[in-house]
């Protein structure tokens, strides 16, 4: 059986946690913040856990993480 590749692009976003979860940093946090309030901003800084659905589909570029 040969070596499964890891998707690089994938592994420099997520990581995993002490219990298997995949921990993601959320989005819309780049440009055009000037219109958004500063709860939701602060809300952006926090990292959130991949949804179940995509849980995997993630698995799958990440065999050895």
């Amino acid at each position: 059986m040969p070596k499964l590749k890891t998707r690089k692009a994938v592994a420099k976003r997520v990581s995993v946690t002490g219990t298997g979860k995949i921990k993601r940093t959320k989005a819309n946090k780049q440009h055009i913040l000037t219109k958004k309030s500063t709860k939701v901003k602060r809300g952006y800084r926090k990292a959130t856990l991949v949804d179940s659905t995509n849980v995997k589909v993630m698995r799958k570029e990440l065999p050895y993480i």
